[in-house]
């Protein structure tokens, strides 16, 4: 059973922001949290894995959900990596456009379940902890598996063409091993070549290993 998580008290645009990463899944079947912070449940902003191996990208307040996109794809491949991006983006004037997630370079197709009302501010961001790996509050929904090259951009939106390609042989999508991006202040970069958790953004904002134990793979996207 997963227990490895990475923490930091996170500061940055609650309404803007986007998270990069590859990914290798080590266990299906059951709620995984990427990318988290508050409190299960209760009030939390997250993107994880459904049970059922769809993408969910959502925001909560008092128990009552605010935005949430679920993805029709379903990602139960242990063998592969996957390159995730997710976009939220509470300033967007169009609804279906302020929670997007994309799969290897495709914007993913699913439900929105409940849109995310404009200017909404998400709990990534408050100054709390936000985990890699699983949900702050009650050691909720560890993700079990490999992360790579974890980007964090405060305030801007890009998409998955900032950070891999199309290999023009295999046609393959490919990492973009240093992509040229805007942090922001509270932005970051993590997991560049190993199981280093200092911030390679040039901002320092380094995490740490929570609980656990962050093992390096030669495995790798």
């Amino acid at each position: 059973m997963a227990s490895t998580y990475l923490t930091r008290n996170v500061s940055c645009n609650r309404q803007k922001w986007t998270w990069s990463g590859w990914i290798k899944r080590s266990k299906v079947d059951s709620y995984q949290n990427m990318f988290a912070s508050g409190t299960a449940g209760s009030a939390d902003t997250a993107f994880n894995f459904n049970a059922d191996g769809a993408l969910s990208l959502y925001h909560r307040e008092a128990s009552s959900i605010r935005g949430y996109f679920e993805s029709t794809r379903k990602l139960r491949d242990t063998n592969g990596w996957y390159h995730l991006v997710a976009n939220f983006d509470a300033t967007n004037a169009t609804g279906a456009d302020r929670l997007v997630i994309y799969v290897n370079g495709e914007r993913a197709t699913g439900t929105m379940h409940n849109t995310l009302p404009q200017n909404d501010s998400g709990y990534i961001g408050n100054g709390s902890a936000a985990d890699i790996g699983r949900m702050p509050s009650g050691s909720a929904n560890y993700y079990d598996g490999s992360m790579a090259h974890v980007h964090f951009v405060d305030g801007t939106i890009y998409g998955p063409s900032t950070f891999g390609s199309t290999d023009s042989t295999t046609g393959e999508w490919k990492i973009n091993t240093s992509p040229s991006v805007t942090y922001g202040s509270g932005g970051f970069f993590i997991l560049k070549d190993g199981n280093s958790v200092t911030d390679q953004s040039g901002n320092s904002n380094n995490f740490t290993v929570g609980g656990g134990t962050l093992t390096k793979t030669e495995d790798n996207p």
